[in-house]
């Protein structure tokens, strides 16, 4: 999740007539009946992205839940993909789907989250949302029934050993090749950054066996074709495989630093995507939660320049002809869950104003209040077409270092089909029983995780 800090650029003082412009591009958002606008652009879509401006604000969590209710009900949508680890959130989708453990709540499951930074799915705001998937999914036929997966790369160990359970249970044939690559990985015990580590000084790495486990995993799917249950379980495999094997090449590219590893997590998180709609057949439409740094098009900020892409340019390039919608979040102000450093304790830290000529401050001054904006009507407008900063705020974050790390260079109206501009957030509510400390200053040294 880690990125690098962005340099400090003065963005262009905004004019009274820019400030005109956004002022009647902005309609008022008051409540889920505000979103006709964005429902009607959407139309036959099949990719909604829906981004958000931090990982600990919960007005994105909630604006995001109104959106994707939305799209399921009005629009039938698929299922949803969020930027959490495949193996977490696979027990949410069977707790929302009715098939996880007896007696399980959705607040109950959602504690299965041990990553840091667990606040991000185990969160009083995606526990109502599950429980209300699960009740909308009761209503509907099985096979209708909307999913919730994880789109991450992070979960090495977890999915390895998922894989040796599926093994266990319907491929006892193929275990070999699975305990070759757990032998592997075994002198590093489940420390991934002694791997990482490992692998950059001793030429050996488990490259070799992942591989040869996902081929052997795959031979064998075409091989005995599976129905129901079991076709379920065999997917579910086969993406576990898959993490497994982009987690090893992230993980060693993560010593090396650079575009890399970035680029190896996004599109794993799209070939992901992919794999999700060929499994919910050809009229799936899948709904993304991520940050505005993976869903807003790469295109339109500093990114292309360090050499990144991201999931958003991506399925723009990919699945534009399918239909694709994005959508940023951002506030001007508030408090957001975050952590000091990487693996610190969580604390609610306060937001500061948006900086001076960016984004933020340009809605604050032209709105003023919640606001919702449609990108296709900035089309010719070269004042609106020119790049400014844009907050993110990433796991770690420190508020009085701020304006000298956390604006991406944006062209708003490129990166995003619309824009939710929130004037005042609110840190959201984890469900852990980890202390939240209240924070203030913090020290200098950051990434700036997303």
């Amino acid at each position: 999740m880690a990125r690098a800090d962005r340099l400090t650029r003065r963005d262009a003082p905004a004019t009274p007539s820019l400030i005109a412009q956004v002022r009647d591009l902005a309609r008022p958002l008051n409540g889920p009946e505000d979103l006709d606008p964005l429902l009607d652009f959407v139309g036959e879509c099949r990719y909604v992205l829906l981004g958000e401006a931090s990982h600990g604000t919960s007005e994105y969590y909630t604006w995001r839940a109104a959106i994707s209710r939305r799209l399921i009900v009005e629009k039938d949508f698929s299922f949803l993909a969020v930027e959490g680890d495949w193996p977490d959130c696979y027990r949410i989708d069977r707790y929302v789907k009715g098939r996880g453990e007896p007696g399980a709540t959705a607040r109950s499951t959602l504690h299965a989250f041990q990553r840091w930074p667990t606040w991000m799915w185990a969160n009083e705001e995606v526990a109502e949302l599950a429980e209300w998937l699960r009740r909308w999914n009761e209503g509907v036929a099985e096979d209708r029934r909307v999913g919730f997966y994880g789109l991450d790369v992070y979960s090495l160990w977890e999915s390895l050993y998922a894989i040796l359970e599926y093994l266990h249970a319907y491929e006892p044939l193929a275990l070999p090749s699975a305990w070759r690559a757990f032998r592997c990985f075994e002198p590093y015990g489940e420390d991934v950054r002694d791997y990482a580590r490992a692998a950059r000084f001793v030429p050996n790495s488990c490259e070799d066996e992942v591989v040869a486990l996902l081929r052997e995993l795959r031979r064998r799917g075409a091989e005995s074709p599976a129905s129901g249950d079991e076709r379920e379980a065999r997917f579910v495999a086969e993406q576990n495989a898959l993490v497994l094997r982009h987690a090893e090449a992230y993980y060693r590219a993560m010593v090396r630093g650079g575009s890399e590893t970035w680029n190896l997590r996004d599109g794993h998180m799209v070939e992901t995507l992919e794999r999700l709609m060929g499994h919910h057949g050809p009229r799936a439409k899948a709904i993304v939660w991520e940050h505005n740094t993976h869903v807003g098009d790469a295109r339109y900020t500093d990114m292309a320049d360090e050499g990144e892409f991201n999931v958003g340019q991506l399925v723009r390039e990919r699945h534009g002809d399918e239909g694709v919608t994005i959508v940023g979040f951002g506030s001007h102000r508030g408090s957001v869950i975050a952590g000091r450093e990487w693996e610190a304790p969580m604390e609610r830290m306060p937001v500061p104003s948006g900086r001076e000529d960016s984004w933020e401050d340009l809605l604050h001054r032209a709105v003023g209040r919640d606001a919702l904006l449609l990108s296709a009507s900035a089309a010719d407008s070269p004042e609106l077409l020119r790049p400014r900063g844009h907050r993110a705020i990433g796991v770690v974050y420190h508020p009085g270092r701020e304006r000298l790390g956390n604006y991406v260079p944006t062209v708003l109206p490129r990166r995003y089909d619309a824009f939710l501009h929130l004037e005042t957030t609110r840190a959201l509510h984890p469900l852990h029983g980890i202390p939240v400390r209240e924070g203030g200053e913090t020290p200098d040294t950051y990434p700036s995780g997303v």
